[in-house]
């Protein structure tokens, strides 16, 4: 008789628990995984990969209004709201089914229930409160949105789950926060033909990104008719049948037809029954706490993805559970580098980024060159829009290593992608200047900037 049920239990069911009781099951594992909701987690039911359907839909507008440029005459367009909502809830449904048949593919068996941790080997499934012991178990059970502290009417606001499924599309919106997930919607339902207002407590939105692209992007959605209020929060939200009036910190009101926050998402840690089996907290940012082969304070409990609140990416999360199956059970030690993952805003326009910023190369390093042009893209000239591209490059002056790119504007993480894999390999700014241009692109500044616009010494202390 075996001495545990199974080899490994897998709490999670979104993009880093499958990926590694795929992989774990490859190597011959007795895999179970728990689901409590649906197959495929935030990414792919909530997250990820309805936002960017959502955000093609919303492109739709602009690329009609450029069409004139173009010579084409287009009769007056009528947006469906529930079309959408449909047709995305189809596409999900979809790629559920292909996680799910993934899974069972490899051998691993799904369970569909909430699992809650007994001890350091034991789970129990609160469908019918059975008990499974485990070898290893892997906590990856996500984030949540957030809504902060509690304030008069809390009850009125919606976070980014809700959004995908409201009924109709508001003609005002209120949205509070200033990270990916505010910028996109915001974009989003600007796109669809909403009236946006953003409300964020800091100086600028984006913050911990580039300088240059923080003011680059809020300058570029307020020329859309993105109403963006910095320096001040949500304090109370009244409803008035289907309306609601959002009181500001600074004394001012917003009416809108919905409210949403998108301030930040914290770990779901609640009710897993981490203090039963002695789990430790990571007590500066609510995660559960690992090392670098994101084992836990318990040795047969380990912990991936948004859960440990590392880097809340779902290409993260899926790298750490392959690595993660790696090393336990493919008998090889394998640690993710966290070190220069890129990433994006599909915010309008597209955020694309590496690296370090300006400010971080700076701290780092005594010399630091920066290389930045802003330009208006070819599509523009013809279009008429009001728009431009940013892209810039942080080098280190002292060895020409290219630090960290930064680009703002169509496709921007289409060309990040690319761009990332010189980065990871330390290539050179000679590197990218001994690069021939791909011409006519916006991608092609990237090899065709010569002449740093700004070049920073740090003094040595005396």
């Amino acid at each position: 008789m075996a001495e545990f049920d199974v080899d490994l239990f897998v709490i999670g069911g979104g993009s880093g628990g499958v990926r590694a009781a795929r992989i774990a099951a490859g190597y011959g594992a007795r895999v179970m995984i728990a689901e409590e909701y649906r197959m495929g987690g935030t990414c792919v039911i909530r997250g990820c990969v309805p936002k960017k359907l959502f955000v093609i839909g919303s492109h739709v507008r602009h690329d009609l209004e450029d069409a004139a440029g173009f010579g084409w005459t287009v009769p007056a367009a009528h947006f469906d709201w529930p079309t959408l909502i449909a047709n995305k809830d189809k596409e999900i449904a979809r790629l559920e089914a292909a996680y799910t048949a993934n899974v069972e593919k490899s051998g691993a068996q799904i369970v569909k229930s909430r699992a809650v941790i007994e001890d350091k080997h034991t789970v129990r499934l609160l469908t019918d409160d059975k008990k499974i012991t485990a070898r290893y178990i892997l906590i990856a059970t996500g984030g949540a949105p957030n809504h902060g502290v509690a304030i008069p009417g809390i009850e009125h606001v919606i976070s980014s789950n809700e959004a995908f499924h409201l009924k109709k599309l508001p003609k005002r919106i209120v949205i509070q926060g200033g990270g990916y997930i505010a910028l996109e919607f915001a974009g989003i339902f600007n796109g669809f033909g909403s009236d946006v207002t953003v409300i964020y407590r800091g100086d600028n939105i984006l913050r911990g990104f580039d300088e240059d692209v923080r003011a680059h992007v809020r300058s570029e959605m307020e020329k859309q008719g993105i109403t963006i209020l910095t320096g001040c929060t949500v304090t109370k939200v009244d409803r008035h049948g289907e309306e609601f009036t959002t009181h500001l910190s600074n004394g001012s009101s917003v009416a809108s037809d919905q409210v949403m926050f998108a301030i930040g998402r914290h770990p779901n840690v609640a009710n897993l029954g981490l203090d039963k089996a002695g789990v430790a907290i990571n007590p500066k940012n609510g995660g559960i706490a690992v090392d670098h082969f994101s084992r836990s304070s318990v040795e047969s409990i380990f912990a991936i993805g948004d859960v440990t609140h590392r880097f809340n990416l779902t290409p993260v999360a899926i790298r750490e559970g392959h690595a993660f199956a790696d090393t336990v059970f493919g008998k090889r030690e394998v640690q993710v580098d966290h070190s220069n993952i890129p990433t994006a805003v599909f915010s309008q326009p597209e955020v694309g980024t590496v690296g370090l910023t300006e400010t971080e190369a700076r701290a780092q390093f005594s010399h630091v060159d920066i290389y930045k042009t802003t330009f208006r893209p070819i599509k523009a000239t013809m279009s008429g829009r009001d728009t431009r591209v940013l892209m810039k490059l942080v080098v280190d002056g002292s060895t020409d290593r290219v630090l960290g790119c930064h680009i703002v504007g169509d496709c921007a993480a289409e060309v990040t992608q690319a761009v990332a894999i010189a980065v990871k390999m330390k290539a050179t700014k000679a590197d990218f200047d001994a690069t021939i241009a791909l011409h006519p692109t916006a991608a092609e500044e990237l090899v065709t900037m010569r002449t740093p616009t700004a070049r920073h010494v740090r003094q040595a202390a005396e």
